[in-house]
């Protein structure tokens, strides 16, 4: 149903503004069968979780795009149609987007179910900063990676952010979310998956040289300040490291992360 909308104070407009934790809670994000909610912010990205099969929950728009969007959608989810002004308000982001998605959160896979169904499988350990994982989510989908799995600490593929700067390709890689006392090398190995960790150490070998032959394999990334945590080293088959040139330690974890998938096998045809 499409209704024009006047005021950025009018309470249909509230969950476009709430913040992660209000659109969904810890339990939320660790949920099997769907709970929660997201937000799509910019008309590709909501045009990608209507793709996804993601179910609208409401959409703000301008008018063009009320008009697309209600085709691909049901009569029964709300459409507002909003002024320049009034969409730059409620959002608060400085620029007034053409639409703007809220979702219903899809459910999650458990981690031995999706390394299971994958043969290139990206782990994220206490990569904690949404526009870091925003950006490895989306060179993981672009250059064909098959799943993503998150330790307890790392952040939400689905938070506003993240979502934004994948440009929705969080919504087409799947996820899912270790337990705190969960142990990453227990599940590769349950798998019979190679695994590789990602590290500026000199005691690493040059991914340039690495060519997987196996089945499944798994690149591990640590969290921008510190790395992989010392444990979850010394679970991994190989440590690898990308040379620097003197003076320089590391690379952003999210450029690293899309060099080191490109290194170790793309699955682009």
């Amino acid at each position: 149903m499409i209704s024009v909308v006047h005021e950025a104070s009018d309470t249909r407009l509230d969950a476009f503004r709430w913040r992660d934790r209000q659109l969904a809670s810890k339990a939320d994000r660790l949920e099997t069968v769907g709970a929660g909610l997201f937000v799509a912010e910019g008309d590709l990205v909501v045009g990608r979780a209507i793709d996804a099969g993601c179910t609208p929950v409401a959409l703000l728009c301008d008018e063009p795009m009320a008009e697309h969007f209600a085709s691909r959608v049901s009569e029964k989810v709300d459409i507002f149609i909003g002024a320049e002004q009034l969409r730059q308000d409620v959002t608060g982001l400085g620029v007034p987007l053409r639409a703007t998605g809220l979702f219903q959160r899809p459910p999650l896979k458990t981690p031995d179910d999706l390394v299971a169904q994958s043969r290139r499988i990206l782990v994220a350990e206490a990569v904690d900063n949404p526009t870091n994982l925003g950006a490895i989510t989306r060179s993981a989908a672009a250059l064909g990676w098959d799943a993503l799995i998150l330790t307890a600490g790392s952040a939400d593929p689905l938070a506003r952010r993240a979502l934004r700067v994948s440009m929705g390709t969080g919504l087409t890689l799947p996820f899912a979310r270790l337990a705190a006392d969960d142990s990453i090398g227990s599940l590769l190995n349950r798998h019979q998956c190679v695994s590789f960790g990602l590290t500026p150490s000199d005691s690493a070998i040059d991914i340039a040289s690495i060519k997987p032959v196996a089945e499944r394999i798994a690149l591990l990334l640590g969290s921008e300040r510190d790395g992989l945590d010392a444990d979850t080293m010394r679970t991994v088959h190989t440590l690898v490291r990308i040379p620097m040139n003197a003076g320089v330690d590391s690379l952003n974890v999210g450029v690293a992360a899309a060099i080191a998938m490109y290194a170790l096998g793309s699955g682009v045809s």
